[in-house]
């Protein structure tokens, strides 16, 4: 657990470096960049770590109808994370579309996860999302993009859709099938 915590504090800082002390990282250059990213590349290892080592304490059991709420809410999560890239109609329908994704996805898993572990990791980011998008807001003004084709907007779709199934494999490949059967 304490791999997990420590990898939840170290994502979150290196997330936070930009804003919680700019002419810090300014004054660093492209190093700051660099810094950053290995801290948060370091603070991802750990989480997975302490995710997969941390002992199994359950806290409630969730009911089986959960994972297909989950696996809905992980498609809309896919979709709006794809958002930040598409140059379609959507495109600046939303300030926050990874963040907005990251919440969807914290929540999607802690709807379906009743174990501590699962509550740190998911709750923990959940809370880093929440508090990266108030500091965003508070210290940036957004200029919302134009919109761009409507088809655009149909490769998202596609491209969800992959994802997701990419998304499911994986999660199989780790022995987690996300389909009840």
């Amino acid at each position: 657990m304490a791999y997990l915590i420590l990898g939840l504090i170290l994502w979150s800082a290196g997330h936070f470096f930009k804003r919680a002390a700019p002419d810090m990282r300014a004054g660093m250059g492209n190093a700051g960049k660099g810094v950053a990213a290995l801290i948060i590349v370091v603070g991802l290892v750990l989480m997975v770590i302490g995710y997969r080592g941390a002992e199994f304490v359950n806290l409630w059991y969730p009911p089986v109808w959960t994972v297909h709420l989950n696996n809905l809410l992980m498609l809309v999560a896919v979709f709006v994370y794809g958002m930040s890239a598409t140059k379609g109609r959507l495109r600046g329908k939303m300030r926050h579309p990874q963040l907005t994704a990251v919440k969807i996805w914290a929540v999607a898993h802690l709807i379906v996860n009743g174990d501590l572990a699962s509550v740190v990791l998911f709750g923990g980011l959940l809370a880093w999302a929440v508090l990266e998008v108030v500091v965003i807001n508070r210290t940036q003004e957004w200029e919302r993009p134009a919109p761009g084709p409507a088809r655009k907007d149909i490769l998202l779709v596609v491209i969800t859709l992959v994802m997701f199934g990419v998304i499911s494999w994986i999660h199989n490949w780790l022995g987690v099938w996300p389909f009840p059967g």
